[in-house]
């Protein structure tokens, strides 16, 4: 059911008989809810158009319009405003209740859609820089499907750079790896926990030590040419991280189809390179291979004051590498393998990246060249979703006290303990599932509410509230309605929209579902979020200010039941395609 459509049919036919003619679009919903429903300012672009005065305009297409289910009135200075009649009001929300998903039309045209949205490291604990990746991407995944396309979600861990061979290293060198190294001692059994120490130790080594630096980096180049007994420990390594990931992830209700990550396709590196070479698309430079992938305009070298300053660029895009000094990969490459691979397993028409928008160079760089070598066809759309970042209140990357990165798993774990200090507060008891139900609400519709580019502050106590704009609010309108309609056994299907508060009920539906292609045509959730608040709220007002099970009259009172199995059907769809629970009780 698309309204805004309607309109627009009986705006352009009036127009026609008026003898005008615009192009694009002409309604939209109105910025004014206390005048109209919806409004169009058409008249201002013929105004100028005819020489005539908006409100001369207005007058005379709102006098060829007859109809039954929308009033049309001129408001000053060239609107006009669109109001539902109440029968009109009454037929949609019976054809919304009846409906599947709210009647949202699926497209004519379903595309396969490959999302790229999980991003964890092997050998490395989840934190809070891998919480967003994952919470957009799936409540993309969630929207693509909503309209009939097919996804394919791909967690892409990064399992074959750098990060192993300093770890490997590091725990070479702290005697962790004699069975493999030396052939003595029994067989270590590697766990998360080593991992959390071994690799951020020797992370910082990295930067200071420059022998280890290199050690790590043969040691990287030996275990993507799968030697022992790199390739073994490497094995044992991701198995673990494997295991802890997934179980974050399923917290969170986050899942995926594929768990390859970047040595999924180490057998394609050399073809990958080979196509580069045979286009003359490389080069070397300082012993990398390398494309330039600067556009005209871009790469504009800023004369030197002397030859020992760093050369600068104006409006600089570096060439992209794509094979490092010593013959080993880079995530450029393995990336540009990976869509290889992408292409001959699945053919999707789009492929979508959700990352950190730190990456977005990275991005520029390997759609680029995608697209040169004909990795990517020309008709397939490479997409990246580029996110801003979750700060503490300080208006900082949010960490502990003392200055470290927090865990993913403690941020659940704090959030679902906040969570359960509602719930106890509330005579609910102790539930641990509800309470991460709760808790897992709170911090996802905490992120999706804002818009994805921009950074945004993780408060906990304002996100886990009961009250305002936030999942557990949302969460407790539902069991609200649960509640509600256990204490009857009618069930109400027929809709008389009479009061303001039945009225806005409705409106606030049909703007929920306008959210919904706002949201895909800027892969962005906040417009759902705001619609599924604002729906949530004008209930609140119906549910205090109506007395619904009491009502004497059973067809007001049977219309109150519909409109309460209305709402929550349609803050359930909203809520699933944000990939968050409704409890029954709350």
């Amino acid at each position: 059911m698309n309204i805004k459509q309607e309109i627009t049919q009986i705006l352009k036919t009036a127009l026609n008989k008026c003898g005008y003619e615009i192009d694009g679009n002409i309604v939209s919903l109105s910025n004014r809810p206390e005048l109209a429903d919806y409004q169009s300012n058409v008249c201002f672009g013929l105004s100028k158009k005819y020489k005539e005065s908006p409100e001369v305009i207005a007058n005379k297409i709102i006098d060829s319009i007859k109809s039954d289910e929308y009033c049309f009135s001129f408001c000053a200075p060239g609107f006009i405003n669109i109001i539902l009649t109440t029968l009109k009001l009454s037929s949609i929300a019976s054809s919304l209740l009846c409906s599947e998903n709210l009647g949202i039309e699926k497209t004519a045209n379903p595309k396969l859609i490959l999302l790229d949205y999980g991003g964890a490291n092997v050998a490395k604990e989840l934190h809070m820089g891998h919480l967003r990746s994952p919470i957009i991407g799936q409540a993309i995944n969630n929207l693509f499907v909503l309209f009939g396309n097919n996804t394919i979600s791909d967690t892409h861990l990064g399992d074959w750079g750098l990060q192993m061979g300093l770890t490997i290293a590091q725990m070479e060198e702290d005697g962790f790896l004699d069975y493999y190294f030396k052939g003595t001692g029994k067989k270590p059994e590697i766990t998360m926990e080593m991992l959390n120490v071994e690799y951020p130790k020797a992370s910082l080594r990295k930067k200071t030590d420059e022998e280890f630096r290199q050690k790590a980096d043969n040691y990287t180049l030996l275990l993507q040419q799968k030697k022992e007994p790199f390739f073994s420990v490497w094995q044992e390594m991701r198995n673990v991280s494997v295991k802890t990931v997934e179980r974050n992830y399923n917290n969170l209700n986050i899942h995926f189809d594929i768990w390859d990550g970047e040595s999924s396709v180490s057998n394609l590196i050399t073809e990958t390179i080979n196509i580069f070479k045979n286009k003359g698309l490389a080069r070397e430079s300082e012993g990398a291979l390398v494309v330039d992938v600067a556009k005209e305009g871009e790469n504009i070298p800023i004369p030197k004051e002397n030859e020992f300053d760093i050369q600068r660029y104006k409006n600089p895009m570096p060439p992209a590498i794509i094979q490092k000094y010593n013959g080993g990969e880079l995530y450029m490459t393995t990336d540009l393998a990976t869509i290889l691979l992408r292409n001959r397993q699945f053919k999707p028409d789009e492929i979508v990246y959700v990352t950190d928008n730190r990456q977005t160079e990275h991005f520029i760089k390997l759609f680029r060249c995608a697209k040169m070598a004909e990795i990517s066809p020309e008709n397939q759309k490479l997409t990246h979703v580029a996110f801003g970042t979750m700060n503490g209140k300080d208006g900082k990357p949010f960490k502990t006290r003392s200055g470290e990165t927090i865990k993913l798993e403690d941020v659940i774990n704090m959030v679902q303990e906040k969570a359960q200090e509602k719930l106890t507060a509330n005579g609910m008891g102790k539930n641990q599932e509800l309470a991460r139900e709760i808790g897992v609400a709170a911090l996802k519709f905490g992120d999706l509410s804002n818009d994805v580019g921009r950074d945004y502050v993780l408060d906990i106590d304002k996100f886990c509230s009961f009250e305002g704009k936030t999942g557990p609010y949302l969460q407790y309108t539902c069991a609200r309605i649960n509640s509600l309609l256990s204490k009857t056994k009618e069930d109400g299907k027929n809709f008389l929209i009479s009061s303001p508060e039945e009225r806005n009920i409705v409106i606030n539906t049909l703007k929920l579902i306008d959210s919904f292609s706002l949201a895909l045509e800027n892969l962005t959730l906040s417009p759902i979020c705001t619609a599924v608040f604002n729906l949530a709220q004008s209930f609140s007002v119906f549910y205090n200010n109506i007395k619904i099970l009491t009502e004497e009259d059973k067809v007001k009172r049977q219309n109150y039941i519909a409109l309460c199995t209305l709402t929550k059907k349609a803050i359930t769809l909203a809520l699933n395609v944000l990939a968050i629970d409704t409890p029954e009780k709350m």
